[in-house]
C-alpha cells in the first residue's frame, strides 16, 4: 500500500467509466469483410485471415487453438473470446497469465477495467493505487483481491505439482461456484471442457498468490502446491498429437505463440514423426519483424522450423482490438461452428 491515505474522491473520478466489452453477436461483419476482400493493404489481409479462420471452422478434422498475448481482454475483447468458447469456435487456449488471471479471472470475481478519460502523471496514479495499461485503468486494491483469491484456491488443493491447465481448471470451478460474471473465459472453458494453458503462468496475479501460498506453507513445515511448466508442454503436445490437423488463431505473439508452435517439434522428439505441422495459421500483431523477435516473426519464418505450413497462413499487422471484432463477428455469423464436433480436450486429463 502507499504511505499516504488514498484520495477516495479523486480515485472514484478516475474509475468512473467502465470498459464495455464488444458483443460480436450484436452486429454482422460479413458485408464489411466481403468488401475488405476487394481492397488492398491491411483490409485485404484481414479478409484473407478471416477466410482462413472460417476454413478452420469448416474443417471437421481441425483442432483450433486460440493464442492470446497482450491486453486486448482488458481493452474490450473479453466477451469476444468468451463467445468463441461458448459457441465451440476454439478447442484449446494458450495465453499469458495476465490475460487469464489479471483480466478475465479478475472480472469473473466481479471487478472491472476502466477507460482512462484523462491520464495524470503515473506517480499520481500510484498514490491512488490505480494501475495503468495504456489508456485503461485497474484498481490495484481489486487486483490484490485477485491475488488473494488465487492464494485461497491453492490453499484448498492437495499439495504437489500442477500444470497451469490443471490449476486454471480449478479457477474455473471456483468461478462456477463463486463468480460474479457469466461471460468469463475461464468459467466457460471449465464448463465446456476447453483446456487453458499459460506457459508463463506466474507472471501474473497468480504468481503473487502462489508465492504467498508456498511461503506460508514452508513457514509451517507443510508441503505446498507448485506449477509444473514441463507438464504444460507435455499436455499441450498430447493435444497436438491426438488432435491431428490443427489451426492457430493468434492475437499478439510472445511466449504463447512460440509455445503452441513448438508442440510440433516436441511431438517429433517424442517419436511421433507422423504429426503434421499446424495446417492453418493466422496472427494479428503490431510487432516489427526487423528485431528478429518471436512476437513479430512471420508465419512463413516458422515454416523453416517445421512448425507451420506456408500454404494457408496470414499475418495481419494491425492493433488487434480494432480488427478481431470484425474477424470474430464474421465467423460467428457465417455459422460454420454450428456443425463442429466438440473436442472437449480437457477430458483427456480427467485422471488428475
Amino acid at each position: 500500500m502507499t504511505d499516504q491515505p488514498i484520495n477516495d474522491t479523486r480515485k472514484a473520478e478516475l474509475l468512473s467509466t467502465e470498459v464495455e466489452h464488444i458483443d460480436i453477436t450484436s452486429f454482422d461483419a460479413r458485408p464489411i469483410i466481403d468488401q475488405m476482400g476487394k481492397m488492398s493493404f491491411t483490409s485485404r489481409d484481414l479478409a484473407k485471415a478471416t477466410g482462413i479462420y472460417n476454413q478452420m471452422l469448416e474443417d471437421k478434422d481441425c483442432t483450433i487453438f486460440l493464442v492470446i498475448a497482450g491486453s486486448t481482454s482488458a481493452g474490450g475483447c473479453m466477451d469476444l473470446y468468451a463467445e468463441l468458447i461458448r459457441n465451440n469456435m476454439v478447442d484449446c487456449v494458450v495465453a499469458t497469465g495476465a490475460t487469464i488471471v489479471d483480466m478475465d479471472f479478475f472480472e469473473g470475481l466481479g471487478h472491472k477495467h476502466y477507460q482512462a478519460l484523462e491520464v495524470p502523471d503515473d506517480d499520481t496514479l500510484r498514490s491512488l493505487y490505480i494501475d495503468r495499461i495504456y489508456d485503461t485503468y485497474i484498481d490495484e486494491e481489486q487486483l490484490q483481491d485477485c491475488d488473494f483469491t488465487i492464494n485461497k484456491i491453492a490453499n484448498a488443493l492437495p499439495p504437489g505439482p500442477y500444470s497451469s491447465r490443471a490449476f486454471i481448471r480449478e479457477m474455473g470451478k471456483y468461478l462456477v461456484e463463486n463468480g460474479k460474471k457469466e461471460n468469463s473465459l475461464v468459467k466457460l472453458a471449465y464448463e465446456h471442457d476447453v483446456p487453458i494453458f499459460c506457459p508463463a503462468f506466474v507472471d501474473s496475479s497468480a504468481g503473487f498468490g502462489l508465492v504467498k501460498h508456498q511461503v506460508d506453507q514452508m513457514e509451517t513445515g507443510e508441503p505446498y502446491l507448485m506449477i509444473d511448466a514441463v507438464a504444460d508442454f507435455r499436455e499441450l503436445t498430447d493435444i497436438k498429437i491426438k488432435g491431428g490437423e490443427s489451426g492457430l488463431l493468434m492475437v499478439g505473439g510472445g511466449v504463447p505463440k512460440n509455445f503452441i508452435q513448438d508442440t510440433v517439434v516436441c511431438a517429433e522428439i517424442l517419436g511421433h514423426e507422423d504429426v503434421s505441422v499446424h495446417k492453418y495459421a493466422v496472427q494479428v500483431t503490431v510487432a516489427d519483424v526487423r528485431d528478429g523477435a518471436c512476437s513479430s516473426s512471420t508465419l512463413q519464418e516458422a515454416a523453416s522450423w517445421g512448425k507451420v505450413s506456408t500454404a494457408i497462413e496470414q499475418m495481419v499487422f494491425a492493433e488487434a482490438g480494432s480488427v478481431m471484432p470484425l474477424l470474430a463477428s464474421d465467423a460467428y455469423h457465417r455459422g460454420h461452428w454450428k456443425t463442429r464436433n466438440k473436442r472437449r480436450w480437457a477430458k483427456l486429463f480427467d485422471t488428475d
